[in-house]
């Protein structure tokens, strides 16, 4: 079903699925749950929908942490740092090779669950400024500043511009 797919550890880390095409939009949320290479979850199934409805031809899902959960508080407390570093690797070899990067930063107030989701996003805005990224997000942001989570969306919202400056701020407070 998917033609974009990267995981570890007997599929308990997934750290890129989704389908190419000539305009991908790469989304990054927090955690993978079950989505797997052949069959989708209401995340994926909704990130593609708002995709295809926005004009992208193909999607990446991506995730701040790569180890699978149904809920963020059944992950651990510390960081496997292995995990980490190996999902922000992956993260940053599928942006560099996206000419015209979009990423939907998608994790709603979920960020705050962990303090490695928040150090993730950091690092990210940071190691891939120099590809000239476009951030993005979809409706409103939540009352706290975060961007949502696909899981909880319209499909009537659009697109707008993430601040990335403006966004750590927001995590740093």
């Amino acid at each position: 079903m998917y033609d974009i797919y990267s995981n570890a550890k007997n599929d308990l880390w997934r750290f890129t699925l989704g389908k190419d095409g000539s305009r991908k939009i790469m989304t990054i949320g927090p955690n993978p749950s079950t989505a797997t290479k052949e069959k989708s979850d209401t995340t994926v199934a909704k990130v593609e929908e708002v995709a295809r409805r926005n004009s992208f031809d193909g999607f990446v899902m991506l995730n701040l942490y790569p180890i699978r959960s149904t809920n963020f508080n059944s992950l651990p407390s510390n960081v496997d740092i292995q995990a980490f570093a190996e999902n922000l690797t992956q993260i940053e070899e599928q942006v560099a090779s996206d000419s015209e990067c979009v990423i939907w930063a998608a994790w709603g107030e979920n960020i705050r669950a962990r303090e490695y989701f928040v150090a993730s996003a950091k690092e990210l805005f940071l190691r891939l400024q120099k590809y000239g990224v476009t951030w993005i997000h979809f409706g409103s942001l939540t009352k706290s500043g975060h961007p949502r989570h696909p899981s909880r969306l319209s499909y009537e919202w659009s697109f707008s511009k993430l601040d990335t400056k403006r966004y750590v701020r927001t995590l740093d407070t």
